[in-house]
């Protein structure tokens, strides 16, 4: 079980896959996010439960194979803790046993990064999160529409936040203030969010932000 020093106002991650390679890789994707932190990585239900404990993450990042078990025993020792499969398997008994044992996102490891990076935020805020593929295969297990926000999956992080801002109808300056960021990062977020989306204005950007359920 690997970790490390951990800011206090950093969102706190523990990575638990039994293969070091898919470890090291979102670990070197998460570490380019300032104010996200690896605190520790583990390879086995044992690890894994003792890494919850000891640091208390926001969320855990989990791959499936590990077991229904250890999304139980996070739940019961950590109950704020929140669980984001990462996994291969797209199969429908493993999508719902994951879900109905508390895991609150569900992801395919072949996602984007950004998109990976975007559930582990949803989840930590609490949202439940399910990529395009699952969303559409539990839509079909459970009879009714599941929305699939594929429309949004093109946007990066930051995009969905000036997004998200865009729709309590905030001028550039206000939103900058808010992100911290210059004004003209702003307007050069809106242009990148403008034309993934295939929209022409903060109205219609606004709209599709709100048929999709952000914000």
């Amino acid at each position: 079980m690997a970790a490390e020093q951990v800011a206090p106002e950093a969102l706190r991650v523990v990575l638990a896959d039994a293969h070091p390679v898919i470890r090291s890789g979102l670990r070197a994707v998460l570490q380019a996010i300032p104010d996200v932190a690896v605190a520790a990585e583990a390879e086995s239900y044992g690890d894994t439960v003792r890494a919850v404990l000891m640091y208390r993450p926001d969320v855990v990042v989990l791959d499936l194979d590990l077991g229904r078990r250890t999304v139980t025993e996070i739940l019961r020792s950590a109950p704020h803790t929140r669980i984001l499969i990462f996994t291969m398997s797209d199969a429908d008994e493993s999508i719902v046993s994951a879900l109905q044992a508390g895991a609150l996102g569900y992801v395919l490891k072949d996602a984007p990064h950004d998109s990976i990076l975007r559930a582990i935020r949803g989840v930590a805020a609490g949202e439940a999160v399910l990529g395009p593929t699952v969303a559409r295969r539990l839509s079909g297990l459970v009879g009714c529409a599941v929305r699939d926000t594929g429309q949004l999956s093109g946007l990066t992080g930051r995009e969905r936040d000036v997004l998200a801002l865009i729709t309590e109808n905030l001028p550039n300056s206000a939103i900058a203030q808010r992100l911290g960021l210059a004004p003209k990062t702003i307007s050069n977020h809106l242009s990148a969010i403008f034309a993934k989306l295939g929209v022409s204005s903060r109205a219609e950007a606004a709209a599709r932000a709100r048929h999709e359920g952000l914000g």
